[in-house]
């Protein structure tokens, strides 16, 4: 006891008296010591009675478009209202994480998490800071209320990084879930999961001292029941990894992602749900303390029916070797589309017009010939063949688009239908041209030229040769009867004015993928305005953004120029464009909305800050070039090396697969994001797995009947840096310039805090001051020699399904190809790491040394430095591989690379440049600063 001031002594004297006689409390033990705590504005207090924690993972930029959405178009009052649905819903944890590429993570996760601390419905639970970079995680802990959760580290680096990471999240005073990862990569056995954990737990205890009760383990969920027998314990493991956990590390917590587990039964639901349900039973019994699991995916264990609970229960503690065929049988004999025996063909009883419906919605062709040929005899009903289109075949394209429309129907699946609809439509046409030529000889037949929603002409612009996506964007507004008049690939500005004249276009289609088509579609822009045109032009391809739209193409035109994103989203703008109630408003709409794009890009402009070119080179990347460690690798040969005819069977296994689902718009939420996960996701994991299923079949036959050729060229060369290039040598004497190669280096300011090097290509080359001798790589490979002809004999057969098909499997075994040899020149031809082993996963997660930059991408961006490249491999000539006016690659299929092998290279960005960069470039280069502003339009800080 005691006083302040104007406190007397006999004040202090008779408090004194008063409470003399009275003991003095003895504090309560310490909580923390024997519980996790945890803290939003509320504590949250877990022991071992406690019931199973629930972790809400909406607000996560990875797992939900909607979040992600909200977050990148800076509505963060929108993002709380996701968060505070959480809440509201249950969820007990809140789950955080910016991890996009498109953010600065740090300014986001700042940015929310103060935004959250004043809405007390959402800051009273406490928060789960998640991310892979560990800069946006100490982002969340300086501003994160009470006690929260961070999300994840793991040994896979070392014990120095995890050392490193673990004291700085006590420092905050924060719990952290540990993965069970470590330098051997993933833990599967109960062994290796305890060792690991075990390993981590004494760590974090006797190192940095850890309150044992603020650590959590995720001991890896595994998928079991995927037709591999090693994968058919990985229940067990879990369990029996728990049980080791929570009875051998005092205080430890055990979390995991539940949807894991039943990963191969996406589509299944009733499967799925009993399978987690039997799998929660058991591992909650065993220890397992929260997890990420939809409360709404679970169905009570006592109510799962009795056949399928001893299946399930065989699966889990894998007591059945046959547990997979007997869950698939369940599925297909329970499920909501179960298919009874005989059942198939029950179809083909109903009248023609339905069955002609199921077939379009079906995807299904093999009756379609004979069906339709009995609609066309049925004269009273259909009295010409165009009533046959108008009819029945038009209903079931009608159903397909409103499907498709609302998310119940896959592009695949569209696909499919339409291939059926173009086998029927040809089956009329030579009817159809019968009564045009009996109109013709004067015989009355009524007129059929305005059967169709609209016509739009499409094609890919001038210079590009790729055109997978302008296709899937015909089949789709075909399947919403629109005339679609395509004019394939490179095709001139003139061409598109002349056919959009002659076909009488309702609106004009402009596709690209690289750079260049960006200006070329400007210029298409132009010239329909000097052409007096008035028809509407939609704008997509890779390239292409709204923003560039907006800002570069709509100027040009004073008709509607419009971004599309994807195919999904054209029908909705072409039928608002022709629809006369909804047009002006639309017009109007996008306008309004354009024009905010503009100032916005234009405000960013004056508020971003750029270092002079001599500052951003004093910045660089410094390498202490002779120490030892920084000494290049000397290659074990020098020169090039030619593929002309690669073993397709080779590449199988350097398959990336996700961008081939991107390219038919398959696209899981998290957690079933990424291949092979998505064949996992509630929506469309049924319709993934089915298109994968299809594509290896296809697959094999290319390979199988040798449908389509690969040739490749490697080269390593001497080279060393001069400022921001990089010289080429003819030999080893280094006399002699054989080329150079010019590099860009990033001049955006950066945070202030940031000590991260202004990147140049040329900094990982040792310059020739030093004396020291480098050498730079290169790539180029093709996948696509006799993939026009194979597409082009598929679409002559009405099938786009597999026109598409095979290109974008040319495109994979292309990106295949490349990463192959690339490993190769790392462990022969180069051969600074000949014992490299590593997955396809760790070869995508780029897990090796050394980068492979292209150029026309981001840390090189200007596509003219592939002409050095082809002069110093002479790559036409012996590869076959050429370059368009443009700079594409042709055929389609194919990839070009540098290839660097220094320890210290790494990917970056270039970003914006100044001027002063590009007048420094184009001197260097020879060239005129108005070139160089064409190939680099898109990095310039400035308007053109």
């Amino acid at each position: 006891m005691g006083g302040c001031c104007g406190t007397t002594p006999a004040h202090i004297k008779a408090i004194y008296e008063t409470c003399k006689d009275f003991k003095p409390r003895v504090p309560s033990p310490d909580v923390r010591k024997s519980k996790l705590v945890l803290s939003g504005l509320e504590p949250l207090i877990y022991d071992e009675s406690s019931n199973f924690l629930n972790i809400g993972e909406r607000c996560n930029v990875a797992g939900s478009r909607k979040f992600a959405r909200h977050v990148i178009n800076d509505e963060y009052e929108e993002a709380l209202a996701i968060a505070r649905a959480q809440v509201e819903n249950g969820g007990q944890v809140i789950d955080i994480n910016m991890d996009e590429g498109m953010l600065d993570g740090v300014a986001a996760m700042t940015k929310f998490l103060n935004l959250i601390s004043t809405e007390p419905d959402v800051a009273k639970v406490p928060i789960m800071v998640d991310s892979s970079n560990f800069a946006v995680v100490e982002a969340g802990l300086k501003c994160v209320q009470g006690k929260c959760i961070v999300n994840s580290i793991s040994l896979k680096e070392g014990e120095a990084d995890f050392l490193k990471k673990a004291t700085l999240i006590k420092r905050y005073g924060a719990a952290v879930v540990v993965m069970a990862f470590d330098e051997e990569g993933q833990a599967v056995e109960r062994e290796h999961k305890f060792r690991v954990c075990e390993r981590s737990y004494r760590l974090l205890v006797d190192k940095v001292g850890f309150n044992p009760n603020d650590i959590i383990f995720d001991p890896n969920i595994l998928t079991i029941c995927t037709g591999m027998e090693e994968h058919n314990n990985y229940g067990v493991e879990f369990i029996e990894a728990t049980h080791d956990i929570k009875t051998k590390l005092p205080g430890a917590k055990v979390s995991g992602g539940v949807s894991n587990l039943s990963f191969s039964f996406r589509g299944k639901e009733n499967v799925r749900q009993a399978m987690h349900s039997v799998f929660l039973f058991h591992a909650i019994k065993a220890g397992m303390d929260m997890g990420i699991v939809n409360p709404g995916f679970l169905t009570i264990y006592d109510e799962i029916p009795k056949d399928l609970l001893e299946i399930c229960e065989n699966a889990l503690w894998n007591r059945d070797p046959d547990s997979t065929e007997k869950l698939l049988e369940y599925a297909q004999t329970h499920g909501k589309d179960a298919v009874q025996k005989g059942e198939e063909e029950l179809w083909r009883a109903a009248p023609v017009n339905e069955r002609l419906k199921h077939a379009l919605v079906k995807g299904i062709t093999k009756y379609v010939i004979e069906d339709t040929e009995e609609a066309r005899l049925d004269k009273e009903r259909y009295p010409r063949p165009l009533n046959v289109i108008e009819g029945p075949l038009m209903d079931g394209m009608s159903v397909v688009g409103d499907l498709f429309g609302a998310g119940k129907m896959f592009l695949p699946q569209v696909i499919k239908s339409a291939r059926v609809m173009k086998k029927a439509v040809a089956h009329l046409i030579p009817f159809m041209e019968e009564e045009r030529l009996a109109r013709l000889q004067g015989v009355e037949v009524a007129d059929d030229s305005d059967i169709y929603n609209g016509t739009m002409v499409i094609a890919t612009v001038k210079g590009d040769v790729h055109d997978i996506g302008k296709n899937i964007v015909g089949v789709v507004l075909g399947c919403n009867n629109y005339r679609v008049v395509d004019l394939g690939v490179m095709t001139p500005c003139e061409k598109i004015i002349e056919a959009a004249i002659k076909e009488k276009a309702d609106v004009i289609g402009l596709s690209g993928l690289i750079t260049p088509s960006l200006d070329e579609m400007i210029h298409v822009a132009k010239e329909l305005e000097r052409a007096g045109m008035n028809i509407p032009l939609l704008i997509g391809g890779a390239t292409t953004s709204k923003t560039h739209t907006a800002v570069k193409i709509a100027p040009r035109y004073k008709s509607p120029v419009i971004h599309v994103l994807d195919a999904s989203r054209t029908v909705v703008v072409v039928s608002n464009l022709l629809d006369q109630d909804l047009r002006k408003d639309f017009i109007a709409e996008v306008d309004e909305e354009y024009e905010e794009v503009r100032e916005d890009h234009y405000d960013s402009l004056k508020d971003r800050k750029y270092l002079s070119l001599e500052e951003s080179r004093k910045k660089g990347l410094q390498i202490e070039w002779t120490r030892p460690e920084n000494l290049p690798p000397t290659p074990n040969a020098v020169g090039h090396k030619v593929y002309d005819d690669v073993d397709l069977n080779q590449l199988l296994p350097y398959i990336d697969w996700n961008p081939f689902f991107q390219v038919w718009q398959l696209r899981g939420k998290y957690p079933n994001r990424g291949y092979p996960k998505l064949f996992n996701d509630a929506t469309v994991g049924q319709e993934a797995r089915r298109l994968f299923d299809e594509a290896q079949v296809m697959l094999r036959d290319l390979i199988d009947n040798r449908r389509i050729r690969a040739a490749a060229i490697i080269s390593i060369l001497p080279a060393n840096a001069r400022g921001d290039d990089i010289v080429v040598y003819t030999d080893e004497s280094r006399t002699e310039e054989a080329g150079v190669y010019y590099g860009l280096r990033q001049q955006a300011e950066k945070d202030k805090e940031s000590t991260d090097a202004y990147m140049c290509l040329s900094d990982f080359i040792a310059p020739a001051a030093t004396g020291i001798p480098d050498y730079i790589g290169s790539i180029a490979a093709s996948a696509g020699f006799g993939v026009d002809e194979l597409a082009a004999k598929y679409e002559a057969e009405n099938d786009d399904y597999s026109a598409i098909m095979v290109k974008a499997l040319a495109d994979r075994l292309a990106e295949a190809l490349t990463e192959k040899l690339h490993q190769d020149m790392r462990r022969e031809m180069w051969g600074f790491a000949p014992d490299e082993s590593l997955d396809t996963q760790d070869l995508l997660s780029i897990k090796y040394q050394g980068i492979r930059p292209a150029p026309g991408y981001p840390s090189q961006p200007d596509h003219a430095e592939k002409q050095t490249m082809w002069k110093l491999g002479n790559i036409t000539e012996a590869t076959g591989i050429e370059l368009t006016d443009s700079l594409m690659m042709h055929p389609g299929a194919s990839v070009c690379a540098l290839v660097f092998a220094h320890p210290k290279s790494s990917y970056f960005a270039v970003g914006k440049i100044t001027k002063e960069q590009i007048e420094d470039y184009a001197a260097r280069k020879g060239t005129t600063v108005d070139a160089v502003e064409t190939w680099l339009r898109p990095i310039l800080s400035y308007d053109i």
